[in-house]
């Protein structure tokens, strides 16, 4: 099987690409001019194809010949100087490259969306893939391009296109190079920049196990369908707290109301961002996606793809490990044996 793979430069992507060669898959991979392409070292043989998202028309002769698309890049950023760039290539993109699979008679697609697209609730509540969800509720202009690109995707689908749709949820483990926003958390607690926390949650999930999922999608996956992809759902102290076990670094005591967290990301996005032209640390869109809790349930996945709902705990350990031996950390710090830390801690007694 031949496969046209997008992303295999970014994190989950060469999580992909590595798990399609396991299964014995030809990967022809699409590159940018501009891209870096370390994550592609651990790939044993590919073949590279320059082109870009935003440049359909060089798309084409990549798409040619091949037995299936793989579609998992994205611009992944909670903030952006123009959000244009974002749609054009999320959403745009998306859109062009599904047409010209069909135009080259690609006969399946894997469209990797996230788990962002889904209705969450302040409250925790855990969703799935029916909970009533629209445009309006998405936060940013991420979650919304990715909204919009998944629409384009289940609609190439009810056009009876073969798509099946993909929702990660928070992937962790080793190769994150940007890093990701999830990546950065990890990065900042190590490098003690964490002195305090939001009272929010995320849902973790191992990359290799992700990846392999995606490979039997392929296989296994319904056109039309919507699949979450996710780990433990936990409150962002959980997850300091488990990295606390793992490194020896205190975990923060301190928890931030949200008001006083929009506000520090206002005034960061100002300065930062608007005078300096730099990525600010952070941003009034996470402030406000952290107001819901990103809890969701993978039991769709599991009892049609054969997805696995994993600990976290060693991929966050091999997170923590590859950041420190790649120079994103010290190296040193108490770093022991496993720790099982049990049930989660009640966040409401950690303030």
């Amino acid at each position: 099987m031949k496969v046209f793979i997008t992303g295999a430069t970014g994190f989950l992507g060469a999580h992909v690409a590595a798990a399609l060669l396991e299964q014995g898959a030809t990967l022809r991979v699409l590159v940018r001019p501009t891209s870096d392409l370390r994550n592609l070292e651990r790939l044993s043989a590919f073949e590279s194809h320059t082109g870009d998202l935003r440049q359909p028309e060089s798309l084409r002769l990549g798409l040619r010949g091949c037995d299936a698309l793989m579609h998992v890049a994205a611009d992944y950023r909670l903030w952006v100087r123009d959000p244009d760039e974002m749609y054009a290539s999320n959403v745009e993109g998306t859109r062009a490259l599904l047409q010209l699979a069909r135009d080259e008679n690609v006969p399946r697609a894997v469209y990797t969306s996230s788990v962002a697209t889904m209705g969450f609730h302040e409250s925790g509540l855990v969703v799935d893939e029916a909970t009533p969800v629209s445009l309006n509720n998405m936060v940013g202009h991420y979650k919304r391009s990715k909204y919009m690109a998944e629409e384009v995707a289940l609609a190439a689908a009810r056009a009876g296109q073969h798509v099946i749709t993909l929702n990660p949820t928070t992937p962790i483990g080793p190769g994150d190079r940007k890093p990701t926003p999830t990546g950065r958390i990890v990065v900042d607690f190590l490098n003690g920049n964490f002195p305090a926390y939001m009272d929010t949650g995320l849902n973790l999930v191992d990359v290799t196990e992700v990846a392999r999922t995606h490979v039997a999608a392929l296989e296994r996956g319904t056109p039309g369908e919507r699949y979450i992809l996710g780990g433990e759902n936990l409150t962002l102290k959980q997850i300091l707290d488990k990295m606390s076990a793992i490194t020896g670094i205190p975990s923060p005591k301190h928890k931030v109301p949200h008001s006083v967290a929009a506000t520090f990301a206002f005034f960061d996005e100002w300065i930062t961002g608007r005078l300096r032209g730099r990525e600010p640390r952070a941003t009034v869109e996470a402030v406000r996606m952290g107001r819901k809790k990103m809890f969701a349930s993978s039991a769709k996945a599991e009892a049609e793809l054969g997805f696995r709902v994993l600990p976290v705990y060693p991929a966050l350990r091999a997170a923590i490990d590859w950041f420190r031996a790649n120079g994103y950390a010290p190296a040193g710090g108490a770093q022991g044996d496993p720790v099982d830390l049990g049930s989660p801690p009640n966040i409401g007694a950690s303030a």
